[in-house]
């Protein structure tokens, strides 16, 4: 049976202290090391002793002149961040601006389109309203008078001229249950010029 060695209580005891130390001081690395706890300045010696460089200590800064200069780069990233939103909202309403401005011009060109049609279809109603006055007042007028004097008169008007008036006669006396006078100028004219304004009148009935 094997014998034992039994040890002092005072032995024990040192033992004991010796494993207390050696735990104590593996954790106070283990937590230095994970930087729990600062203990590097205190087992420097002993890490030297053994080879090992104790790690290098970040010095805490407390200037207030630092901290204070970061946080005035702070905001002025914040300023620069807000100046360039500014820039692209300023552009972007730029653009929106001159879309709406050509769209605008646009709108002027097509309404002064439009006054322009709207006044040349008026002019011209008004030169067809007063020519056409101008055809009944000289119808009237002619109607007045001796065919064969009429007919002196008419034999100066070109060919168009005759036939507004001609037609203009013809619905006057129609709308006045009159007699129409055009057969009887039509008599007194050439044989020659009276086919060709009969013919125009024709035409012009048939479009």
């Amino acid at each position: 049976m094997a014998e034992y060695r039994h040890f002092g209580p005072l032995t024990q005891i040192i033992a004991l202290l010796i494993l207390v130390v050696v735990l104590s001081a593996g954790g106070a690395l283990w937590f230095d090391y994970l930087g729990v706890i600062d203990a590097g300045d205190t087992f420097a010696p002993v890490l030297r002793l053994v080879g090992l460089d104790p790690s290098p200590r970040v010095e805490e800064v407390d200037d207030p002149g630092l901290l204070e200069a970061e946080r005035a780069q702070v905001q002025a990233e914040a300023l620069t961040m807000r100046e360039e939103e500014l820039e692209e909202s300023r552009q972007e309403l730029e653009q929106q601006m001159a879309e709406i401005q050509r769209r605008r011009e646009e709108l002027e060109t097509r309404e002064r389109e439009i006054e322009d049609r709207e006044f040349s279809f008026n002019e011209r109603v008004r030169r067809y309203d007063n020519r056409r006055e101008a055809v009944i007042q000289n119808s009237r007028d002619l109607t007045n008078i001796p065919p064969a004097q009429a007919v002196q008169i008419l034999q100066s008007y070109d060919d168009q001229d005759l036939v507004d008036l001609f037609r203009v006669t013809e619905e006057l006396a129609q709308e006045e249950g009159t007699f129409s006078f055009v057969s009887l100028w039509l008599a007194e004219m050439p044989a020659d010029r009276a086919a060709e304004i009969q013919r125009k009148m024709t035409v012009r009935a048939e479009q």
